[in-house]
């Protein structure tokens, strides 16, 4: 009746299905968790230069750089179905001719097994800081967010914004010194 092929077809067919319901199973079983953290933000130097965009249309644009510290423990958030997580920090911030520009500063991915727990002082910022324009200058309201992916061995990709942010100001002049 059935040839050989046939009857592997309905075997690997089988075995595929109840594979995927497993894995949907497993994934249920932290689908609903919260994912969240709180996060201690803070700033200490910030200064604010005009230098030349070189990588883009080479006129002079603002370049900003802080100083920051950033505590948090990201140990709760790790369970059997989290791999990974890749947090980044960004700047969030208005300008006149745009209502909201954002800036990834800082990135680390921290895997399972690892240290989750985040006590840094005095970091500098691990990308460049630039606003295409002359946006940082005196910008009285700059918020420092600190996001994470979670990367799930099964199920879906949340993002998720840490509890807690930090609003800074950037000087009204132009700094001519090193940083």
């Amino acid at each position: 009746m059935n040839t050989f092929l046939s009857r592997l077809n309905t075997i690997f067919a089988f075995t595929l299905s109840v594979m995927a319901a497993l894995t949907f199973c497993c994934f249920l079983t932290t689908a609903f968790n919260s994912h969240k953290a709180s996060v201690y933000l803070g700033t200490g130097k910030a200064i604010v230069k005009n230098v030349p965009d070189y990588s883009a249309n080479r006129e002079k644009s603002d370049l900003g750089f802080i100083v920051f510290d950033m505590t948090a423990d990201l140990t709760k958030i790790f369970n059997w179905n989290v791999k990974q997580l890749f947090l980044y920090l960004t700047a969030e911030y208005e300008t006149k001719d745009h209502q909201l520009n954002q800036v990834v500063i800082w990135d680390k991915i921290i895997r399972r097994g690892e240290n989750a727990m985040l006590d840094y002082r005095s970091i500098n910022t691990k990308y460049y800081f630039w606003d295409y324009g002359n946006g940082l200058k005196g910008n009285k309201n700059v918020t420092l967010t600190l996001s994470w992916n979670v990367i799930p061995n099964a199920g879906t990709l949340p993002k998720v914004m840490g509890e807690g942010s930090h609003k800074f100001k950037f000087p009204d002049e132009y700094s001519a010194n090193r940083f």
